[in-house]
């Protein structure tokens, strides 16, 4: 039995400029360009804590949000198949960087915070169980070994 594979691509582009040289770690610049093919291109850099600019996104916002955007978008088909109308849905999504013992860093927990605003009290508890539905159905976060903490909120309208 075969698998299904989808490809994604994204250019990345750096060019040394007017901010100093490759060669000087507190110098090079950190603000690059990424292109997906058929969509506006994104100017990002790194975290300011990094060096970046603080203006552009950076990698690390990027991640966390990709991981909310996921949960949201698979939480959305799943009430959709339910037929659970869902008026609204917002997300505080925090992304916790720390370094291991051998003071490798990663982003070892994102902490989603959905607020989930449905129509009907009827559908509160279906509603609450497509949460962790949504997380095992989730793409980005079944390819990541991040921690993924969701403290979902159901609302009724």
């Amino acid at each position: 039995m075969g698998y299904e594979v989808d490809y994604f691509h994204a250019r990345l582009e750096w060019v040394e400029g007017d901010e100093g040289s490759s060669l000087d770690y507190d110098s090079y610049g950190r603000t690059h360009t990424i292109k997906c093919p058929e969509k506006p291109a994104i100017k990002i850099s790194a975290a300011p804590q990094y060096k970046g600019d603080p203006a552009l996104h950076n990698p690390e916002e990027l991640f966390t949000a990709s991981i909310a955007s996921c949960q949201m978008l698979t939480y959305l088909a799943l009430a959709a198949f339910a037929k659970i109308r869902i008026l609204a849905y917002t997300d505080d999504a925090e992304g916790i960087l720390k370094a291991d013992d051998k003071k490798v860093r990663w982003i070892t927990q994102v902490v989603l915070r959905p607020k989930i605003l449905i129509e009907k009290e009827s559908d509160r508890e279906k509603a609450l169980s497509l949460i962790k539905k949504a997380h095992q159905q989730c793409f980005i976060a079944s390819s990541v070994k991040t921690e993924i903490i969701n403290k979902a909120e159901i609302i009724v309208a």
